[in-house]
């Protein structure tokens, strides 16, 4: 048989044909295109062969001058498999929808455990869930994924540093890091502090260690700041980790480079969401069929699994959201360039230094307009600490 599942689909029967003429009625039925397969002999009168169920509802012609007898023994095939469900469909329909229950049971949220916060912030944290629909009774096709969570919980809660979120099987577990734990007293060894670049002192902060530079002094990279070692000099001065903050007036220089007309991508409002199957790598549409009609689009795409009991099934629905976007031009006027020009040189030497690091004063040094765009050389003058712990040599412990 060359196609089972197409024969199985439409169905087929086994016939029995008993009588002297089996051979010339089974070249009969082959004349007149009857596809006949699986033909066996049982005795001297008698063969088994399967046919097809539609080709066997128009055998009995052939049957009546043939000397021949037919009997069908077995049915088989989707036709005959339907018929025998129909009968029983009391049964089958009950667990059908004992099965649906359990599905949709194994995809609800049962339960929501936090760790890591205090009774206050775990309090703002169920209360900004329930804002999100994440509560007990939901179904998590219809909550954001757990990355969308940790975002929203982050963003809209200041007392978290970090919060992680796992949903294993129907629990949501979520690990909280506050901001304002309190951190571990840090234990130092015995070290100087040094400057990390060339400054000029400004302000001068020393916990612990000898002070070595007062206000206005200039200092060089690598030069002193606070000794780790105090007590008067001959009389076994003791060694400390040197701690502070000395703060300089430090330079930098800028180039940058800003073009008069620059393009920029946005959002019109438009969207379209599709939702998916998938099983495995094939994602099967079943809601927003169709090539999406927009030229510039962006795709956000949210995979919830699926589970049946504790297991994690290969099936997923997908949801993807896509928003139409448009790359617009955007012209500067000179001042405006050299504005923003400004703020990305700032931006620029803010990324380099310490967040507490501030602007003290800047100065354009040189500025071009040429090819479309606007050229400048920048200098800033900044405030930050530039004391560095150094260890003490080891010699000068003996």
């Amino acid at each position: 048989m060359k196609n089972q599942w197409l024969e199985f689909l439409f169905g087929f029967v086994t016939v029995k044909v008993t009588g002297k003429g089996i051979e010339r009625f089974i070249n009969v039925l082959t004349r007149n295109g009857f596809f006949i397969w699986r033909v066996r002999r049982h005795g001297t009168e008698t063969i088994t062969f399967k046919m097809r169920l539609e080709e066997a509802k128009k055998i009995r012609p052939y049957v009546r001058n043939s000397g021949c007898r037919v009997s069908f023994l077995r049915r088989n095939g989707f036709p005959f498999l339907l018929r025998r469900m129909m009968k029983n469909s009391g049964f089958m329909v009950g667990a059908g929808v004992f099965l649906l229950i359990i599905f949709l049971l194994s995809n609800v949220i049962w339960g929501i455990e936090i760790k890591g916060a205090k009774p206050a912030t775990e309090y703002k944290i169920r209360q900004e869930l329930d804002k999100m629909g994440v509560k007990i009774g939901k179904l998590q096709f219809f909550v954001k994924n757990v990355e969308g969570i940790q975002r929203g919980l982050t963003n809209s809660i200041g007392e978290l540093t970090w919060v992680g979120v796992e949903l294993n099987g129907t629990t949501y577990h979520l690990q909280v890091v506050e901001k304002n734990e309190p951190k571990a007293p840090e234990v130092l060894a015995p070290q100087n502090l040094i400057a990390k670049k060339k400054a000029i002192i400004v302000k001068t902060f020393v916990e612990e260690g000898q002070k070595m530079v007062d206000t206005n002094d200039h200092v060089e990279e690598g030069q002193l700041l606070v000794s780790g070692e105090i007590g008067q000099e001959g009389k076994n001065p003791r060694q400390v980790a040197a701690k502070g903050e000395i703060w300089g007036e430090t330079w930098y220089k800028s180039h940058v480079e800003l073009p008069f007309k620059t393009n920029f991508k946005t959002y019109t409002g438009n969207e379209e969401v599709k939702h998916f199957l998938s099983f495995g790598k094939v994602e099967l549409p079943f809601w927003g069929f169709g090539k999406t009609e927009f030229k510039e689009y962006e795709t956000e795409k949210n995979i919830y699994k699926l589970h049946f009991l504790k297991w994690e099934l290969p099936i997923a629905y997908i949801n993807k959201t896509i928003r139409e976007s448009e790359v617009l031009p955007r012209t500067y006027t000179e001042k405006e360039a050299e504005e923003n020009a400004l703020e990305l040189a700032r931006k620029e030497i803010k990324s380099q230094l310490d967040e507490d690091a501030i602007f003290k004063d800047e100065k354009i040094l040189h500025k071009t307009v040429e090819n479309g765009k606007v050229i400048l050389d920048i200098h800033f003058k900044m405030i930050e600490n530039i004391a560095v712990g150094q260890p003490i040599p080891k010699e000068t412990n003996e």
